[in-house]
Parts: C-alpha cells; structure tokens; sequence
C-alpha cells in the first residue's frame, strides 16, 4: 500500500468527547496527507464483512468536537469471542485499505484492538499499526494518577447541575431524594457529584472494606444522615448512591425483593432490580420503625450524562488525545494506549495495560487515603463516634422513638 489509511471507531457505552477525538485524529491525519475513514458502529459491521464507514474530512469535522455522542456511532460487540468474526474484521479493514486504527473505547475495545493487531500480524501477515483512546465517564481505567478519563469531568459536571437541581426541589418540598449515580465497580463519578453538588450523603464501594454489605448497613447510613438532619431542624436533603453499591449486598438481603428476575442457573439479575425504589421502600420502613415519617423520591443520575455536550476540560483534552494518537502512529508507534500527562503525549503499552488473564485492564479504585475523599467524608453528614457523646447523642435519639441507650446501641456501629 502507497497510502496511509487511518480508520477510527467507538466501542462500548458513550461518553462526552468521543467526536473530540475524531475531530482531533482526523485533522493530524489529513495534515500528513493520510486518508481518514470513520467505520461506523464500532467491530459490529466489519466483523459481517460490512464496509459501513464513512470518508472524514477536514471540512467533516471542523465542529464536531462541540457536539455529544458520536457521529459514527458506537456499539458493543467483541469480535474476538469468534474467530470468524475475528479473521473477517480484519479483511474488510484490508479491503478498505486500512494501515492505521485508532480505537476509542474502555477496556473491551482495547483489547479487541490489541487482539486484532496481534492476531492479524501471527496469523493472517497483516500488519496493523493500532493505537487506543480511552473513555469512561467512571473514570476507572489505569492511566497515570490525577489523570482522568476523558468524559468524567463533564459527566461530573451534569450530574452535579442535576444533583444541584434537585437537592434544592428536596428543600422548597421539605423532602429526601435518592439519586443513584453511574458507577459499577468504582465510585469516582457518584463520589465527584456527591461532592460538588454538596450532598448530604455519598454512598460509594469503595467505603466499604467488605466484599459483602448488608442492605440494612446502607440503608442506616442513610436513615442516620435523616436523623441527624432533622435533630438540626432540617427536613430535607439528598443521598447520592453509587449503583456498584447493590452487587456488593448478599443475595439473601434481596430475595425479598417481590418480581425479583433470576437467571438459568437462579443468579439475581441485579440490572433488572429498580435500585432506587429498593432503597427508598427499605429506608422509609426503618424510618416508620423510628417513629419517623419522611417522604423519598429516587432519581437515577446516568445517561443524561453520556452524550452531554462536552466541557472545555473534555474539548481540549480529546482533541489533544486524538492528534497525539496520529502523532504516535506517524513515529512508527503501535499497540499502546494513549494518554496525555503534564502536556506530553504518554503512550502505555498493551502489554502493561491488559491483564493476561481476565482480558480487561485493572480497576482504578477512588483513593480513601487521599485528601480528595477525607475532604468529601468530612463535609458530609454522617453520624460519627463524636455524635454518641453525652450532650449530643440525647438529641439525636429525641427525633426517634428509642431511648438513649437502645439509639447508640443500633447506630454507633
């Protein structure tokens, strides 16, 4: 081949910038006088020998990076799981005359583009030059620390207008809301809304040590924040919950759980349960137990937060990421994942990314020793060990119907 032939795609779940990053891949390709191709629908359509794509000019993407989503789609499909898939994702990137592939995507599009560099080049004599772009609006992915992903800060930034929003309908309406956060595995974003929407309460995995948390340790923690507020004459508030915190609660909490929808081998389908709903049923039972009538309202905080017109933050920083993925590839570099810190591009090697076993690139957990979480921890309102002191605790136990004693006994755990 005489040419270069750029071709980028998107996988997995959208978040804002991903245009961003074509936008930015598209003119440093053009700039060198490489061809660009947009293939749509990430491996889905070349993995059925389907050449869905679309030419990308200059003119094409001049103020794309302003918009949500992406113009060429995304979609989840893993063409390594077949390895017909495989082998024919690979000569339809041939056929098109493809010599570069930038992938935008979370771990499963990066190792699909490793997978597919790898597999070309060992077993077809194809080689392709691959670079990666992460994306996640749960900011989980491995890059060097206080580097995020690209996405969250905006994701942040609607969902804390959201929370914003809502906590204060929660004080004109003198009632709680629960917002259940995006947030699977780490609480990065449910933690970053919390905080910047001033929450009363952010429930993330990450507070809990335990592999298991019983519902009734989450829902008291709640319960307490409402107990504690109202002891201070106010009646309202909102707890942001990280939607990761249900698959760490024992299946035998839930079973209780009326329609509960299991799998063929009896598994809980833990994303067919309303999560919000079982919190908000379970918090205003203890509550009634209490002797304390509060009114919830559940809000869930995801998707609008994923195809969000992007931030300056996430304008810059993808269009940096995409020219530095062509820049990269134009100095002979390949199988890396791209990132940028301090101002310089930083490529990190498949190798080092992806774990040999699980396939997947290892979790970024929120830091509980960081000042960044003792600042949200402490700006939140929780019961402590300070609040069961005498002179203090007596008036928490006033807005319940336990006494003294029986109230420290069930919340000073």
């Amino acid at each position: 081949m005489s040419k270069n032939t750029v071709a980028i795609l998107c996988g997995g779940g959208p978040a804002p910038g991903m245009n961003g990053v074509i936008s930015g891949v598209t003119i440093a390709a053009r700039n060198n006088g490489w061809d660009v191709i947009g293939v749509y629908e990430g491996f889905s359509h070349l993995a059925k020998g389907e050449k869905k794509v679309t030419s990308l000019t200059v003119d094409d993407v001049s103020k794309i990076h302003l918009q949500g989503g992406s113009i060429i789609h995304t979609a989840r499909f893993n063409p390594t799981k077949n390895e017909e898939h495989l082998k024919t994702a690979i000569n339809t990137l041939r056929e098109l005359g493809v010599t570069h592939l930038v992938t935008i995507g979370g771990d499963d599009t990066a190792y699909s583009a490793s997978t597919v560099a790898s597999y070309a080049k060992k077993n077809m004599g194809i080689n392709f030059s691959v670079v990666h772009v992460p994306k996640t609006i749960d900011n989980d992915l491995p890059l060097p620390e206080g580097v995020p992903t690209f996405g969250f800060e905006t994701a942040r930034q609607v969902g804390a207008d959201i929370a914003t929003n809502i906590l204060e309908d929660a004080k004109t309406a003198q009632r709680w809301f629960l917002g259940i956060a995006m947030g699977r595995t780490a609480g990065h974003l449910p933690l970053g809304i919390g905080k910047s929407s001033a929450a009363q309460v952010t429930i993330i995995p990450e507070d809990f040590t335990e592999a298991k948390v019983h519902l009734s340790t989450v829902v008291d923690i709640i319960v307490g924040s409402v107990i504690k507020r109202l002891a201070d004459g106010k009646g309202f508030g909102l707890a942001v919950v990280a939607e990761g915190i249900i698959e760490k609660i024992p299946e035998e909490d839930l079973s209780a759980v009326e329609g509960l929808e299991r799998d063929e081998h009896g598994h809980i389908r833990y994303a067919e349960i309303n999560f919000g709903e079982l919190l908000k049923k379970a918090a205003t039972k203890r509550l009634a137990e209490l002797g304390i009538k509060m009114n919830f309202v559940t809000k869930d905080i995801g998707y609008e937060t994923r195809c969000a017109s992007p931030n300056a933050f996430d304008i810059e920083y993808t269009r940096d990421l995409g020219y530095s993925a062509v820049e990269f590839l134009k100095n002979g570099g390949a199988d890396a994942i791209i990132t940028v810190v301090n101002g310089e591009a930083k490529p990190l090697p498949f190798s080092e990314m992806l774990d040999p076993v699980t396939k997947k690139t290892a979790v970024r957990f929120v830091n509980v020793n960081s000042v960044k979480y003792k600042i949200a921890r402490a700006m939140m309102t929780l019961l402590t060990a300070e609040d069961f002191k005498a002179g203090k605790v007596e008036k928490l136990a006033a807005v319940t119907n336990l006494s003294v004693d029986e109230f420290t006994k069930q919340f000073n755990k």
